[in-house]
Formats: C-alpha cells, structure tokens, sequence
C-alpha cells in the first residue's frame, strides 16, 4: 500500500515503513504527526484518487530527526570586472517514518 502526500508544497510518495526527508516541520523528535492532505491511495488493485484530496485519508508517520542537508554552493562571476562572491546554503529538514496508511 502506498499514498501520495503533500508537504511543504511539495509531494511525496511514501509507504509504510518508508523513511523520507520532508521540508522542516515544527514537530518536536519522537512525536507522531499526520498527514491529512493525502492526493492518492492505493493498495495494489485499486486506487482512490483524490480532487484534490482523498476524503478521510490520514497518513500518521513518526518524528525521526531535524537536520540540514549537503552544503551547496553559489558562485558569482562577471568577467573583467574582478567581481567574484561565493555563497552556500544548507536546507533544514524533517526526517519521517512513516507508520500507518488510512483511507
């Protein structure tokens, strides 16, 4: 069984059991968090496919860790004008486990 969710404006396609990264969440480590905008559930036969949302459906996941991601870095040049700056940035994000699927 797996479900299509959205977080943080974006989707994720998750199963039970599955850890993913979402985007930061202002959940404490170790609480149990649910997703109610859940886009699509499906069981292996049949599929629910919500507009946009599918009715009743929950998804519950579990509040691993809180962390950044790799570094990534920005360089900025213009030719022949000495100009060069470099920047990095690290995103925050929310490690899940996801428990149980409810549709």
């Amino acid at each position: 069984m797996f479900a299509v969710i959205e977080s943080g404006g974006k989707q994720h396609r998750v199963a039970e059991g599955e850890s993913i990264r979402l985007e930061l969440l202002s959940s404490e480590e170790g609480s149990v968090i649910e997703f109610d905008k859940v886009l699509l559930v499906s069981n292996g036969k049949d599929s629910k496919v919500g507009n946009p949302f599918v009715e009743n459906a929950k998804v519950s996941a579990k509040v691993l860790r809180h962390g950044k991601g790799d570094k990534v870095k920005v360089f900025k040049m213009k030719r022949r004008k000495n100009y060069k700056r470099t920047y990095g940035h690290r995103q925050a994000f929310t490690e899940v486990q996801i428990e149980k699927i409810t549709s």
